[in-house]
């Protein structure tokens, strides 16, 4: 293989893909609760972007089993974010995991990504309306 061959994904842009079993409700949650807008849409899909990254909420009969974080947001102050989007209505779930517990919704994790610098992270889930496990981190310096 070409030295080509080896870097030809590490060059791709990334883009998740979360499947909504009612594309009207998944767009007014992101509104309404999250405060995103899609950005361009196409039948079946929504575009959103998010620090120049994409992601898709598209139309599907299938669901994920909600039993893993699909999607995180990395954030600088955790707690105004959760704050914000509790007085939105967002609810934020307890987590009670090995290595780690939420206490008021927000959980502290020991470890992280060297290249990050942190020495950990802040983290707190929800899940969009149409049940997919969402992230939000703070690295902890």
């Amino acid at each position: 293989m070409s030295d080509d061959a080896h870097d030809l994904l590490s060059r791709a842009r990334v883009a998740t893909r979360l499947p909504a079993g009612d594309l009207e409700r998944a767009r007014r949650f992101y509104a309404d609760k999250l405060g995103l807008e899609a950005v361009d849409e196409r039948p079946g899909g929504l575009l959103y972007r998010c620090g120049g990254i994409d992601f898709v909420v598209f139309r599907s009969t299938g669901a994920s089993p909600g039993t893993f974080t699909q999607m995180a947001f990395e954030v600088d102050d955790l707690d105004a974010v959760v704050a914000e989007l509790r007085g939105r209505g967002v609810v934020f779930e307890d987590v009670d995991a090995p290595g780690f517990r939420t206490r008021d919704g927000i959980a502290q994790i020991d470890g992280n990504y060297p290249s990050k610098g942190a020495r950990g992270e802040r983290a707190a889930w929800f899940r969009d309306s149409e049940g997919n496990l969402m992230g939000i981190g703070e690295p902890t310096r």
